[in-house]
């Protein structure tokens, strides 16, 4: 787990997944580019993963997954990749349940639970920007 980064001075930046679906996996590369990007220039990173993307979460899936034929690296990897510059990831505790998955089963990148209230108070949030995948 990573820890709080509030005193970064880069801008604060929140990114929801939610039309990143495991089943369309040449999509899924690009938010965890962007997170990165934002974490290296000391941004403060929230990712939200809601809807099917909490799948992403479950331990062994983003590692079968590649952006594309080359797989050189796979989604699992970009994921790392983002927590590694500090970006926070947040599971949606009703996206969670409603895909049968528990927060305490879930790849050791996983900060805790952050759904819609969370999420729409950093869109609310003037200090933050937000992006949707």
């Amino acid at each position: 787990m990573n820890g709080d980064d509030s005193n970064r001075n880069g801008g604060h930046l929140a990114l929801l997944l939610w039309a990143c679906d495991p089943d369309d996996p040449v999509r899924l590369a690009t938010p965890f580019f962007h997170a990165s990007a934002a974490a290296a220039m000391d941004a403060e990173v929230e990712i939200h993963f809601s809807a099917r993307s909490v799948l992403l979460l479950k331990p062994g899936l983003a590692a079968q997954l590649y952006a594309g034929s080359d797989r050189s690296k796979s989604i699992y990897g970009y994921m790392q990749e983002a927590a590694s510059f500090g970006a926070r990831f947040l599971a949606c505790s009703d996206a969670l349940a409603s895909q049968g998955l528990r927060l305490d089963e879930l790849i050791p990148e996983v900060d805790g639970a952050g759904g819609a209230v969370r999420f729409m108070a950093r869109a609310l949030d003037p200090d933050w920007r937000v992006l949707s995948f």
